[in-house]
């Protein structure tokens, strides 16, 4: 096992939820030696002909990371993951932190062909295509952002990319919305934490609906202006916002998440064309932290 590889404990987690074998002749290779392969390119960064050939040929390792991202199976498998999690209480439902972070994308990431995307193999589309292909512009360069929730045990729950100059409070909604974690016993998937904190950048009217309309106890501070805003309508303004200064403290815990997934580098810097292969990536790093 070289630096960095699955361990036989973080494989025996992973193995079930990985694609099966079906027919003759058998479709996928070895899936240990190329889901390593793909870890070792997203923990170091490295172009995709630069893998050690201890991985096999580095195409089959890139497709199948492409075809996973294209057609879902990352996402899958991080839900079968946080399915098992969820069964051995290992998920902190008391408070679930929304926060974002800007990755600038390599300048190899640019220049993507502007023609339709399809399924390697497949008719259909990817699932999560953007024709944007979520590269921003600033002055900075091209940017990426990360928008996440985390539980209380600074793991990803939901993971979404968008362009960098792109506004977090609008993304607040999806990120929630993206929550699903399936029960082992059948039913709906637990969708709801008990408690949601985000930072000044989410405070508004409509998150603020959308979390009373769920049910959901919220902590956000009130922006200046808006506390302005409220109090110069008078009582037309509203009540003020609750906020509790002690469940706030816990925002270290989504910015504590952001770290480690911004430990691979090709997640802190995206390499990756399409948006929807480098939301595989970010899924594929979500699920690395959970096996841990």
């Amino acid at each position: 096992m070289g630096r960095g590889d699955l361990s036989d404990r973080e494989w025996a987690r992973l193995e079930p939820h990985l694609p099966k074998n079906t027919g003759r002749g058998g479709r996928w290779s070895c899936h240990r030696r190329v889901v390593n392969g793909i870890l070792f390119r997203q923990r170091t960064g490295i172009p995709w002909r630069g893998l050690p050939t201890r991985f096999g040929k580095w195409k089959t390792v890139h497709d199948r990371h492409r075809r996973w991202s294209a057609d879902g199976t990352w996402e899958r498998i991080l839900r079968g993951v946080q399915a098992v999690a969820d069964a051995e209480g290992r998920i902190d439902w008391s408070m679930v932190g929304v926060d974002s972070t800007s990755c600038r994308a390599h300048q190899h990431a640019a220049g993507a062909r502007h023609r339709p995307v399809r399924v390697p193999g497949r008719r259909g589309r990817p699932a999560h295509h953007r024709p944007d292909e979520a590269i921003g512009r600033s002055r900075g360069g091209l940017p990426t952002k990360i928008h996440l929730a985390s539980d209380g045990g600074c793991r990803p729950l939901a993971v979404l990319v968008t362009p960098g100059q792109w506004g977090d409070a609008p993304q607040m909604t999806p990120v929630l919305d993206r929550i699903r974690v399936p029960r082992p016993a059948g039913g709906h998937p637990k969708t709801r934490p008990d408690y949601v904190c985000g930072d000044k950048a989410y405070s508004s009217r409509r998150n603020r609906r959308y979390l009373r309309r769920r049910q959901i106890r919220h902590t956000i501070p009130e922006r200046r202006d808006q506390r302005a805003n409220r109090q110069r309508r008078g009582s037309r303004g509203g009540r003020p916002t609750g906020f509790d200064q002690a469940r706030y403290a816990r925002r270290n815990e989504v910015e504590r998440t952001v770290n480690a997934l911004k430990g691979f580098r090709a997640v802190a810097t995206r390499y990756d064309k399409r948006a929807y292969v480098f939301q595989g990536t970010v899924t594929l790093a979500a699920i690395r932290l959970w096996l841990r």
